[in-house]
């Protein structure tokens, strides 16, 4: 045998050798990685049981973000808050020329008191703002509201009791749900008509007119009070008729007295003509029974205006 031969027989004697005792090998033990790890830097002990890092979530991040305040000509008002819904985030505004509406608001509505702004818990009911709204969708959307500085209210309603022991008068509006509580103090203001009058003149079932400084709670200190008309009190009326719906008797006068408008109902006595219709000039004397004034005479002193 020459060498080069030697040498193939004894490299594939190595060769067999290396593969019999690999398979060996591999055999006897489960099956191990073959490269090498290098590690560049300290081991990580990794276990399953490791706790995770806390994650701090912020509440507010989960609510859907509100849409912006679309933008459309505003239309501007001034009126009292009647009634306040913040459970539905509406309140109803009675308008100072008449009439009333019922509008919403939410966190976009931008608050002012004087030159500061402020925030929708500031609104309260009686005080007289003034707003601009737009149309979003069928929903009028207030964009601002401008608070009156003075914080101060005005309403009208029926006196239901004054507690002397407490100098406090509840009374019941037009429009709010909610009685309305103000406190009496020595520097109130008493009117009946022309004259003065005394937290006395306050009995239960009067209609009243009050102006007050609003306050936390129920709070809010009256400082003038009106009586403008007195349970079983007769008052004569002069004016246009407005309205009239004969179905409920419901008679609605623009008075040439003081300008304001009054709804008086036609008494069970009353038979109008045809004569009395919208546009007539009328003079009538009601009584008023503590929830609306009835009418009890009427006189037509025109036909009625084309």
């Amino acid at each position: 045998m020459n060498y080069v031969a030697a040498r193939f027989a004894f490299s594939c004697v190595v060769l067999i050798g290396t593969v019999g005792a690999q398979t060996a090998a591999s055999a006897g033990k489960p099956e191990s990685v073959v490269s090498p790890i290098v590690s560049t830097g300290p081991a990580k002990q990794i276990t399953e049981n490791q706790p995770s890092a806390s994650i701090s979530v912020d509440p507010a991040s989960l609510l859907p973000d509100l849409p912006p305040v679309p933008n459309r000509p505003a239309t501007l008002m001034g009126g009292t808050i009647r009634n306040l819904d913040r459970v539905r985030d509406q309140m109803t505004v009675s308008f100072f020329g008449g009439g009333h509406m019922t509008i919403e608001f939410d966190p976009r509505t931008r608050v002012y008191k004087g030159a500061a702004e402020t925030s929708t818990a500031s609104l309260r009911v009686g005080e007289q703002i003034h707003f601009d709204t737009i149309l979003d969708g069928s929903a009028v959307f207030t964009r601002s509201i401008h608070l009156s500085s003075q914080s101060q209210g005005e309403t009208e309603g029926v006196v239901l009791r004054y507690r002397a022991d407490h100098n406090e008068l509840t009374i019941r509006d037009a429009i709010s749900s909610v009685p309305v509580k103000v406190r009496l103090t020595s520097s109130t203001r008493f009117n009946v008509g022309n004259r003065q009058a005394s937290a006395s003149d306050m009995v239960p079932g009067s209609l009243v007119a009050l102006r007050f400084e609003a306050g936390p709670g129920a709070s809010d200190v009256a400082s003038e009070i009106s009586v403008l008309a007195r349970p079983g009190t007769p008052y004569i009326f002069t004016g246009n008729v407005a309205t009239l719906d004969l179905s409920t008797g419901l008679l609605v006068l623009d008075s040439a007295t003081d300008g304001k408008t009054y709804e008086i109902y036609l008494g069970n006595s009353l038979r109008p003509d045809g004569r009395l219709k919208a546009g007539a000039n009328v003079t009538l004397t009601a009584i008023f029974e503590g929830e609306r004034y009835v009418a009890q005479s009427l006189n037509l002193d025109s036909e009625p205006r084309n």
